[in-house]
């Protein structure tokens, strides 16, 4: 069945002879190449882009204080600090990228008082639903290290900037 709608191709009277099609929309001519052009060329996405994905994903979880170990935070707050120095959402996510897949290892900090089974649940479904819907990549697995546990009376080791 044709949805007859919008104009589609054209057979040329002598399609048997010549099968090239050409459309009815002006300025568009001869159909080239092969297949849907979707099709043509690949896409390769960087482990990088993967684990800024995954570590915006995994900071909004509720429960996630922050992301990385100590030591990794530290030097990120310092980064951050320097002028025309950027905050590291990638801190804390390691991503191995295949052609179809990919696999993530997640450090977190949680809050004193979450459950951190819930938590570590939560992270992966937000971090797997936003990797594959962004990439279109399988995630295979989501590792989650919790390596501290924010205490309610700890100040925190990234304060907030005095600059507004």
């Amino acid at each position: 069945m044709t949805d007859m709608t919008e104009p589609g191709p054209v057979r040329a009277p002598d399609a048997e002879k010549n099968p090239v099609e050409t459309t009815s929309r002006k300025g568009q001519g001869t159909r080239r190449g092969g297949g849907d052009p979707a099709t043509r060329g690949r896409t390769t996405i960087s482990d990088g882009v993967v684990e800024k994905i995954a570590g915006l994903a995994a900071r909004d979880v509720f429960g996630v204080h922050a992301m990385g170990s100590g030591l990794s935070r530290t030097f990120g707050a310092v980064r951050d600090r320097v002028p025309g120095g950027s905050k590291a959402v990638a801190r804390g996510v390691k991503a191995e990228v295949g052609e179809v897949q990919t696999a993530l290892d997640l450090e977190i900090v949680v809050v004193y008082g979450v459950s951190i089974a819930d938590v570590a649940r939560d992270v992966r479904e937000n971090v797997i639903a936003a990797v594959e819907r962004m990439t279109g990549l399988e995630v295979v697995e989501v590792n989650i290290a919790v390596s501290d546990v924010k205490l309610p009376d700890e100040e925190d080791e990234e304060p907030e900037s005095r600059l507004q």
